[in-house]
């Protein structure tokens, strides 16, 4: 690949893609219009029908350079046709004057149709085979059946291969096509859906296709998905000729360095930017072609188009969708594939195999389980609205900011303004976007949760702040640290609930004693102080008084100093703590260590109270374990220990 040179930022680029069924010319129309022959293999050349993707530039005077695309119009190759046909700007629709409209040519109509081609060409080939009574025939009926369609075509060019009539004209009707474009912007993120993959010496792995959007540049990285693998663009050809940069509507080659041909395929896509990663899931409006067989039904199987990607999906959590309908749908993909807000597909049926419809993509990623969605996300809604319906479906998970231009299809210049058209709804929090009626509901809901608290633990001074901050967004993806900030901000800030050092709670809200739980603390306080260093665990306490608040009470206790909370089951009182340690270590300063058994001589206790006390002993500090014996923690802290 040679000396780069710069590409003119003067010149008007896009991409023609051929159209029609076999043996109706498209192939030598090409060749007509370029110089270049498109069938590369050997088997295209015997059999003299095109099997894959076929290439060639067609310059259309010093300011409209277009790259042509040739697809094989056999039906048995229409997922080739379907890799060529994604990604070009204008239609050649070829229809041979001596057979007309033939089952390819309808088939290959509908697919221009579905990915959303807006301009096209409908060329009469063959001219040399037919009179002009027929021609007029078969013109006619060109214009009776392309009258309903949904691309904008111009008036039918009636041409020969091999003789060159009409040539020509059809190149003026490409140069005012062209001059009425517009053109794929620069500045967005790049995407190249990957259609071949070859090695060549001194080039090292070489991918090429149709860039959709953005532009790259020699010795920029870019990532390959869904491999998820960042390489490096050695060099860039752009049909045979060496460019800097890649730039959209162009049939581009690049060299990249870091992968290995057999780690890529068609249907794999480069990328650069943020957002991007490949989906298993998409939300998509789906229409069915009139002549489809059958319904789409949940569970149906189905081919998914899209890109250069050919993909196996089951269709799910949809109405039916009749044969001429339109409704939404979600495709659970069997593969991972790339996939952008507004991208059309092409559906075909899992088998027999035949194109049913196609549908655009509202959202790539969708979440897992679908919330209620209070406004539905449609084809037809501005970004705005889109925007707005997927951060109310999204709750306090939100949305990174960094994914909308992905999600939404849109340059990432234009994601600032789309956020501010939402308005004072959605809450742009660090990178994250959030649903303000969202943080309303979670603050009532966190009110909830308080109230029943302190109905709990009557005399705790509140719930404390961290285990509030957990209980945000309880049942669903844990939100992002800057979203439970908001939530409990803005609870204070509207005196929904108020938080006191680590400790949260409802406004006004102070525990207090009544008659029964004045008792109760005395009776704890009592029994506890009497059992000494036999301590009872929290249960064995509530079975022997039963109509006492413990937990609550020890609690209280504890906060005032006359308890201490041992382990999770165990409170001592704190009087009964000091003697234990004191005596503990009066013990092992005599003995130097001591185990178990020799203390449980030593102070006479039983096991079932001396472990926790021990373990309560190491957790301070106090002792240290080496091997079954305890010795005093200082001690070996002065021996090297910690």
């Amino acid at each position: 690949m040679g000396t780069p040179h710069s590409n003119s930022d003067s010149l008007r680029r896009f991409v023609i893609g051929t159209a029609g069924h076999i043996d109706h010319g498209k192939t030598a129309l090409v060749k007509a219009l370029t110089g270049v022959d498109t069938d590369r293999w050997e088997e295209e050349k015997r059999r003299g029908i095109t099997i894959d993707l076929g290439f060639a530039p067609l310059p259309l005077g010093d300011e409209v350079q277009a790259s042509v695309v040739d697809v094989p119009g056999h039906e048995g190759f229409v997922r080739n046709m379907l890799a060529g046909a994604t990604g070009i700007d204008v239609a050649l629709l070829v229809i041979a004057a001596d057979e007309g409209i033939m089952p390819q040519t309808e088939e290959h109509l509908a697919i221009v149709e579905l990915l959303g081609v807006r301009r096209g060409i409908p060329v009469i080939s063959k001219l040399d085979l037919v009179d002009r009574e027929w021609l007029e025939l078969v013109q006619g009926e060109v214009a009776a059946r392309l009258a309903a369609s949904r691309v904008r075509w111009e008036r039918a060019v009636p041409v020969s291969a091999l003789t060159g009539a009409g040539l020509d004209e059809l190149r003026s009707a490409l140069g005012r096509v062209a001059a009425d474009l517009v053109e794929r912007p620069a500045d967005d993120l790049f995407r190249l859906p990957i259609d071949r993959v070859f090695a060549v010496a001194g080039a090292g792995t070489v991918v090429t296709g149709s860039t959709w959007s953005g532009s790259v540049a020699v010795g920029d990285s870019v990532r390959l998905l869904p491999l998820e693998r960042e390489v490096r663009v050695r060099s860039i050809e752009v049909h045979g000729e060496s460019a800097a940069r890649a730039v959209p509507g162009r049939r581009t080659a690049l060299a990249l360095v870091g992968v290995d041909k057999s780690e890529l395929a068609r249907g794999a896509v480069v990328v650069t930017g943020a957002g991007w990663r490949a989906t298993s899931m998409l939300d998509a409006a789906v229409e069915l072609l009139p002549g489809a067989h059958k319904p789409l039904a949940s569970r149906t199987r189905v081919r998914v188009h899209l890109g250069t990607a050919e993909i196996l999906a089951r269709v799910v959590q949809t109405r039916t969708i009749g044969p001429g309908e339109a409704g939404q749908a979600r495709l659970v993909l069997e593969t991972p594939l790339v996939a952008r807000g507004g991208d059309r597909f092409v559906l075909r049926s899992f088998s027999p195999v035949t194109t049913i419809g196609g549908g655009v993509v509202l959202d790539p990623f969708p979440p897992q389980r679908s919330r209620l969605r209070r406004r539905r996300i449609a084809p037809d809604q501005t970004p705005a609205q889109r925007l707005d319906a997927l951060v109310v479906e999204a709750g306090l998970a939100g949305i990174s900011t960094g994914t909308l231009a992905v999600r939404l299809g849109l340059p990432p210049r234009r994601v600032t303004t789309v956020i501010a058209d939402v308005g004072d709804g959605v809450l742009l929090l660090g990178e994250t976007l959030v649903a303000g009626a969202a943080v309303t509901a979670e603050v009532a809901r966190l009110v909830d949760v308080l109230r029943k608290y302190h109905r709990e633990h009557s005399l705790d001074p509140g719930m404390s702040l961290q285990a509030l901050r957990a209980a945000v967004g309880a049942g669903g993806a844990p939100p992002a640290a800057v979203v439970v900030d908001a939530v409990l901000a803005h609870g204070a800030r509207t005196r929904k609930l108020e938080i006191v050092e680590s400790v949260a709670r409802l406004p006004g809200w102070r525990p207090a004693f009544d008659a029964r739980a004045s008792g109760a603390r005395d009776q704890v306080a009592r029994r506890v102080a009497e059992a000494k260093w036999q301590v009872p665990t929290v249960a064995e306490l509530e079975r022997e008084l039963p109509d006492a608040p413990v937990r609550a009470v020890l609690a209280h206790l504890a906060r005032e100093g006359l308890v201490e909370q041992m382990d999770q089951e165990r409170y001592a009182a704190a009087a009964a703590l000091a003697e234990f340690r004191a005596v503990l270590e009066a013990t092992l300063t005599e003995l130097g260590s001591a185990t178990p058994a020799e203390l449980r001589d030593r102070l006479g206790l039983t096991r079932k109270y001396l472990i926790p006390l021990l373990e309560w002993a190491d957790r301070r500090g106090v002792t240290r374990r080496t091997g079954d014996a305890r010795v005093l923690g200082r001690l070996t802290a002065g021996k090297g220990g910690p």
